[in-house]
């Protein structure tokens, strides 16, 4: 599966629903358990969007800061990406989301890294058009490593893939990946999911297929 069969794939997958507007599914192909994040639809998942003071994402003795709305659907979701995890027979895991879920695949992504040791090595997250998330001060330590494997999809111009601003410490974790072309679409349109579906086509035809997700 390459990175359009996974957007195609995250954008028209059937979602459950659950508390704090929450929405994934669960997608299995060929040894790999797909955990799929929808993009924003409805106004509790706006309200959450705008909720971005950052608090620690656990009591641990090393905090790392996030996004306070996004923390709090990712919360309602984790009990049933771990039943899901927990049931499996898959021996890899790719996370993705798109926008709002793109956030939420980050906190996944993160999640089962520290919590699932057996499938980092086959572990991957992509976010695409996928907002900031996590919240640090400039020179202090955070646990990158757990973001090795994933990356953010930006087409280039989107707007969404800027908030919150990086000016109130927030920050984008991983790998970022440009697609597109830089002034082809305005801010706003940059970050529909036909311009991605577009920019993501062409990005493949020039590039091959180096990414297997």
């Amino acid at each position: 599966m390459n990175l359009a069969e996974l957007f195609s794939l995250t954008l028209h997958a059937r979602y459950v629903r659950a508390e704090n507007d929450a929405s994934f599914a669960f997608h299995r192909e060929n040894g790999t358990l797909y955990i799929l994040f929808e993009a924003s639809s409805g106004s509790t998942d706006w309200e959450n969007n705008l909720d971005f003071p950052a608090l620690p994402y656990r009591d641990m003795p090393h905090r790392w800061m996030c996004h306070r709305g996004f923390l709090r659907v990712w919360k309602s979701a984790e009990p049933y990406i771990a039943e899901a995890i927990a049931k499996t027979h898959e021996t890899h895991v790719t996370v993705s989301g798109y926008s709002h879920g793109g956030a939420l695949a980050m906190l996944c992504h993160e999640y089962i890294w520290f919590t699932h040791k057996p499938y980092r090595e086959h572990l991957r997250g992509f976010g695409f058009g996928a907002p900031r998330v996590l919240w640090r001060l400039p020179g202090t330590l955070w646990p990158k490593e757990r973001w090795q494997t994933f990356t953010v999809v930006r087409n280039l111009d989107d707007a969404v893939t800027h908030l919150p601003p990086a000016a109130l410490g927030y920050t984008h974790v991983g790998t970022m990946l440009e697609i597109g072309e830089k002034g082809r679409y305005t801010s706003i349109d940059a970050h529909r999911p036909e311009s991605y579906e577009k920019s993501l086509e062409e990005y493949i035809s020039a590039a091959g297929d180096p990414w297997h997700v």
